[in-house]
C-alpha cells in the first residue's frame, strides 16, 4: 500500500502540480480514508522524502563494479540516482520548491540531512573508503558536486539531461584531477 499511495500521488501531482495535490485526492483515488495513508504517511512532505528514497534505493540496486576508478564508480552511481527521478523530473523540482517555501522551516532543514544521508550512500556505492580528513573533504566535495549537478539537473530541458550528465562527468573529472576520489 505504502508503494501504491506513492505512485498514485506522483501521477495525480504530475497532472495538477505539486503544491495543489492534497492527501484527500489521493485517499479518493485510492478509495481509501485518509487515516490509511496516515499509517504510511504522516504528512505530505512524508511522500518526497519517499520519493528521494525510492531514488537511493534505486541507486543502491546496482552492481558497480570496483574494478572501476573511483570517479567512474561515482558518476554510475549519481546517474543511477537521478535516473530514478527522471519519470518526474519536473514534478521534482516542484516538490523541492515545496520544502523551500519560507513557512517551511522544518522541511529545509530535514532537507540538509537528506542530502547528507544520500551523500553517504554515494559513497558507499561507489566504494569510497577515506578516513578522518580525507573523508571531511571528500564529503564536503561530493555534497557540493551532488548539490550542483541535482540543480542543474532539475533545470536541464535536454535530451535525458544529457547536459547534466555532461556537467557531473566534467566536475568529477576536476575532482579526479584533485585526487578527491578515492
Amino acid at each position: 500500500m505504502r508503494q501504491q499511495i506513492l505512485d498514485t500521488a506522483l501521477q495525480l501531482a504530475a497532472q495538477t502540480g505539486w503544491e495543489q495535490l492534497t492527501l484527500q485526492q489521493i485517499a479518493a483515488a485510492l478509495q481509501i480514508s485518509l487515516a490509511d495513508i496516515y499509517c504510511h504517511y504522516r504528512q505530505k512532505d512524508d511522500l518526497v522524502d519517499a520519493w528521494f528514497d525510492r531514488a537511493d534505493i534505486a541507486m543502491l540496486s546496482v552492481q558497480i563494479s570496483k574494478a572501476l576508478p573511483a570517479k567512474a564508480r561515482l558518476q554510475q552511481a549519481i546517474q543511477h540516482w537521478l535516473a530514478a527521478l527522471s519519470p518526474y523530473h519536473k514534478l521534482t523540482g516542484q516538490m523541492l520548491l515545496y520544502k523551500l517555501e519560507p513557512g517551511h522551516i522544518h522541511l529545509q532543514a530535514a532537507g540538509i540531512l537528506r542530502i547528507s544521508r544520500t551523500v553517504q550512500w554515494l559513497r558507499e556505492a561507489a566504494g569510497l573508503t577515506a578516513s578522518g580528513a580525507a573523508r571531511v573533504g571528500q564529503e564536503l566535495a561530493l555534497s557540493s558536486l551532488f548539490v550542483a549537478v541535482f540543480i542543474y539537473w532539475l533545470n536541464d530541458s535536454s535530451a535525458a539531461q544529457q547536459r547534466s550528465l555532461a556537467l557531473l562527468s566534467r566536475m568529477l573529472q576536476q575532482g579526479h584531477n584533485l585526487a578527491l576520489w578515492r
